[in-house]
């Protein structure tokens, strides 16, 4: 991504900021491209936002809660419900950009669009998401009751490789409890979230609310140190994600971090062959492998070792093409520099030995010689050793790893430091019943690849792949998103009383 003086921004559509209900112009001296990985066309250029830039953002939401805290359950509720209806309206609009500008196909774009949607949708729910508990006569004459109200300006790290559905997990939830928010996404692919932020002010979100600017570290860091920020939620490396635990914890803020991870499948010789096989290779290479729910390691159990050469035959059948192209199953990764990363880790496994049985390294795609792709790569004979199992690719690398039982599986799993999701693949109610109880991950699938809920549920990470209690939508989400607040009352009938009382018994 190449940096330019902002003279350029006046020749070139440029990304807004939206700051207290207006998209504007930054006065950034700093501009970066962003750029269509598959034909490495500039769409647009993205600012850096300035601090002064940063801190009227923050400002403006704070600015807004003081209001909008208060604002009626109901009235949050319509406007998530205009937001779901628009967002399913523009839908297709919404994931052409996105397939432009991070090289996801069309249909998974849709997708992406559409597994943020289901949390708008969820978020209309808040009348009872957000209710408090009762309890009548704790002690005599005496109840107690909680309220669960809003905590003020929170602050959302949103990744690359899901521009929709991420940004769609943090701001709705945020701001349907009462508080404020201020979006930070990835600088790669600016364009889809700021669509979204266009729908969210139609749908009635009043100035302030929800603010965006952009950045990098500095922006980042600027968030998770201001003092009116009180919560940061954040999705994607792990490198980043330590970090920005580190600087919102230090500065007093409540953290979620959802970050790296290694996700295994674990195919016993009993499953449904045909169906499971289809299954690990789409959860691998969908989305060229740029989702930290990918299944990057296959576990073969046994008699299941031998299936090695099926797989391979069913990787070599998907058509790596532009994400715009019909008939596309994977598109281009996200940058160049992702490219040579990927690259430099496919060299790390031949060299440490393990084999490699099906290569995408020079795959070459007509019409679009100069886009960042990599076809399907397969890997047997891995060893937990080997970089290319510590590390997570985040590219259409499949890491074929053997068992001999499953126990022998598990202990492998439960071995690695990432805990973010894992499956199996089997017929047996037993080993799946031994499988979910003994595995040391946060999300398991039983004969599901990526085992991310519905929003109904939380995303449930775990161990290196999570910093923080609590995990993005679902109920845990409202917990992070409120602060709970405990009432006590005692009324007393007039000329009634019951002396002084110097215990701290209620009586």
């Amino acid at each position: 991504m190449s940096t330019r003086p902002a003279a350029q921004a006046d020749r070139i559509s440029t990304v807004k900021m939206l700051l207290d209900g207006r998209f504007i112009e930054s006065k950034t001296g700093e501009w970066h491209d962003v750029v269509n990985p598959a034909t490495q066309e500039v769409l647009a250029q993205v600012p850096f936002s300035a601090d002064e830039e940063i801190n009227a953002a923050v400002a403006s939401a704070k600015r807004a809660f003081k209001t909008w805290k208060n604002t009626p359950l109901a009235q949050r509720a319509r406007i998530m419900l205009k937001l779901q209806a628009l967002v399913r309206e523009h839908m297709s609009r919404i994931a052409q950009t996105l397939s432009a500008e991070q090289g996801k196909t069309l249909a998974d774009a849709e997708g992406d669009v559409f597994r943020g949607l289901e949390v708008v949708e969820h978020a209309c729910s808040i009348g009872t998401l957000q209710l408090g508990e009762f309890a009548e006569n704790v002690a005599g004459g005496v109840d107690t009751y909680t309220l669960r109200q809003p905590i003020g300006v929170c602050v959302g790290i949103s990744p690359f490789n899901f521009p929709a559905m991420i940004p769609l997990w943090m701001f709705p939830m945020a701001i349907v409890c009462g508080n404020t928010f201020v979006l930070k996404p990835s600088e790669q692919d600016p364009m889809t979230p700021m669509l979204i932020a266009e729908l969210a002010l139609e749908a009635g979100v009043p100035p302030g609310v929800l603010n965006i600017v952009h950045g990098g570290k500095r922006a980042v860091d600027a968030l998770c140190t201001h003092p009116d920020v009180v919560a940061v939620s954040f999705v994607g490396s792990t490198a980043v994600g330590t970090h920005v635990y580190r600087l919102a914890s230090e500065h007093g803020k409540r953290a979620q971090c959802m970050m790296g991870a290694k996700n295994h499948a674990v195919v016993l010789p009993d499953c449904n062959k045909e169906q499971s096989l289809n299954a690990l290779v789409g959860a691998t290479f969908g989305a060229a492998g740029q989702r930290c729910m990918a299944t990057s390691v296959t576990v073969l159990v046994g008699e299941a070792q031998k299936w090695i050469p099926e797989i391979v035959a069913k990787a070599k059948t998907l058509k790596v093409h532009a994400g715009s192209e019909k008939g596309a199953d994977l598109g281009p990764v996200i940058s160049k520099n992702a490219k040579h990363r990927i690259l430099g880790l496919i060299e790390d496994g031949v060299r440490e030995g393990a084999t490699l049985e099906l290569d995408g390294r020079q795959i070459k795609v007509p019409g679009y010689e100069h886009g960042n792709f990599i076809g399907p790569t397969i890997f047997s004979g891995v060893k937990p050793h080997m970089k290319i199992y510590t590390t997570e690719i985040f590219g259409p690398v499949m890491v074929i790893m053997g068992a001999a039982t499953l126990d022998e599986a598990i202990a492998l799993i439960n071995a690695n430091p990432f805990g973010n999701g894992v499956g199996i693949f089997t017929q047996s109610g037993a080993a799946a019943r031994k499988f979910q109880n003994e595995i040391d991950v946060g999300q398991v699938g039983i004969n599901v690849p990526i085992p991310v809920p519905v929003p109904i549920f939380s995303f449930t990470g775990s161990r290196g792949s999570k910093l923080g209690d609590l995990g993005p939508y679902g109920k845990q989400v409202v917990q992070f998103y409120t602060q709970t607040k405990t009432i006590t009352s005692r009324w007393f009938e007039d000329g009634v009383s019951s002396g002084v009382n110097t215990t701290i018994s209620l009586k």
